[in-house]
Parts: C-alpha cells; structure tokens; sequence
C-alpha cells in the first residue's frame, strides 16, 4: 500500500492529462470562440456578445429549445413509467424473465443513426397508406421521435430499476404486507420511496439524453418540414456548419446549450436526491 501512494502520480498524470486535453482546454478554447469571428482557431477576432445576441434573436433556436424541453418532458415521463411497470413485472418469479430483460434491451445497442433510418423506413411505410410523411407535419415528426427514443432507452432505464428493485430488502416488503398495506399503499408508501436512488439516475439519464438528442434526430427529420422538428443539438450543428461566417454564433449557441443542460440537470438532481434524503 505505502508503494502505491507514494507512486500515486505516475498513475494519477496520464488520466489527467488526457482529461485536459481532451476536455478541459477545448471546453475553454470554445467558451473563448464564442466571442469571437472566426473560420479557423487563429484567425479569431473579438466581438464580445455580439454572437450571444444573435443566437437569442434566431428564431428558429429559440424554437428547437422548446421543441426539445416538451420533447424531454414526455420522453422524460414515459421512458420512465414504462421501464418501472416493466422491471417491477420482470422482478416476479415467472419463467423467461431473462429472455425478456435481454429483447427488451436489444435496441439500445444499437446507433443513434442506425435507428433513425430504420425508423424512417417504418414510418414511410406506414404513413404512405394516409398519403403524408414525417418530414411534412412536425407533428408525427415530434411523436416519431418520441417512439424511436422510447424504444430504445426503455430497455436501458429497466435494467437500472430491476438492480433498484433487487436491492430492496425483501423483510421490509413483508412487513408491509403483514401491517395489512395493500399493493397501492406497498408501492407508494414502501417501494418507490426506497427505488429513489433509482429514479434519480434514471430521470437524469433521460432528462439530458432528451436535451442532447442528435444522431436520431438528423436521420429520422433531419429538422423537416422548415425546421419544425429541429431540436437544439442539430439546430447548433447546422448553425456551425451550415452558415458561413455564423461559426461563432454556432458557438455560442453550443456554451447556451451547455449552461441550460448543466441547470436542468443540477436541478432535477437537487429536486430527487432532496426525497432519497427525506426516506
């Protein structure tokens, strides 16, 4: 043991190192861009918030960010209803139980683009039959999404609930039973205020996944019709790379982005470890 910390370092700097590279000085460089115009890292000129005032003057970001908060909202509340009922139905004796778990988590094995176009394709085929498309009614474009994302994060989100479920002590679910609760007053009073460190990695997966949202995005709408369905993350990437001379709006809708993200997520984080500290 005295070995080891005494060559803790050596161990220590290469991670860091990598960190910094790969994290910390282009997270710092980026905030530095997006006060700048730039087309290239060296030839960046200041123009302090001018970029910042044209990121909330764009429209079409303002819509992606609200397009994207419902679209979190509802994937929020589904993914997570359904990966509960299912693991808490995964958790009884019954026979295939494993064989369940393992389809249900097949698809999140699977790319963000790969889904998107094999979802596209089954969209297409159905939609044809009532002469529209996902990419002409914003509409079906937000609940194509919301099915694609569902069904693949949901077999995720489950496996998390069954290790929340099997944790729980199985003399307390007794003793609930012997005080004379009923299987409404067993899950309200008893399981899901002991499944909350759970809930709170699962809610903070989806809630962020929903925000930073982009392969499925691009290949299922690619933001059609008029960008209606662009969420933030693209409507960023097209910014960037779509617009000349708009690079370093693009980053400043990227450090936004990011401060909204952080906010959401530290909130949601402060709201749910607030009811595990409450048990």
């Amino acid at each position: 043991m005295r070995a080891i910390k005494k060559y803790w370092p050596i161990f220590l700097i290469p991670t860091m190192a990598a960190f910094a590279i790969g994290f910390v000085i282009p997270f710092i460089l980026g905030i530095y861009l997006s006060f700048t115009k730039f087309t290239t890292v060296t030839d960046a000129k200041w123009v302090g918030i001018k970029n910042y005032a044209t990121a909330f003057k764009d429209s079409t970001f303002t819509h992606s960010f609200w397009f994207t908060a419902a679209f979190a909202v509802v994937t929020l509340i589904l993914i997570n209803v359904i990966a509960f009922a299912l693991a808490m139905a995964l958790t009884k004796k019954r026979r295939g139980t494993n064989v369940f778990r393992t389809v249900f988590f097949m698809p999140n094995l699977i790319g963000g683009i790969v889904l998107g176009y094999i979802w596209q394709l089954i969209f297409s085929g159905i939609l044809v039959h009532f002469n529209t498309a996902l990419n002409l009614n914003a509409k079906l474009g937000f609940w194509g999404l919301v099915i694609l994302v569902c069904w693949q994060q949901i077999g995720y989100m489950m496996i998390i609930y069954i290790a929340g479920f099997q944790s729980i002590p199985g003399d307390v679910l007794e003793a609930a039973e012997i005080d004379g609760a009923n299987a409404r007053q067993t899950l309200f009073k008893v399981t899901i205020p002991m499944m909350m460190p759970s809930i709170t990695i699962c809610t903070f997966l989806t809630i962020t996944n929903g925000f930073k949202l982009f392969d499925q995005n691009l290949a299922l709408t690619a933001g059609a019709p008029m960008k209606q369905t662009e969420m933030m993350a693209l409507n960023i990437y097209n910014t960037f790379y779509g617009r000349t001379g708009f690079e370093g709006v693009g980053q400043a809708k990227a450090v936004i982005f990011f401060l909204l993200v952080v906010a959401i997520a530290a909130l949601q984080q402060k709201l749910t470890r607030s009811k595990e500290v409450q048990q």
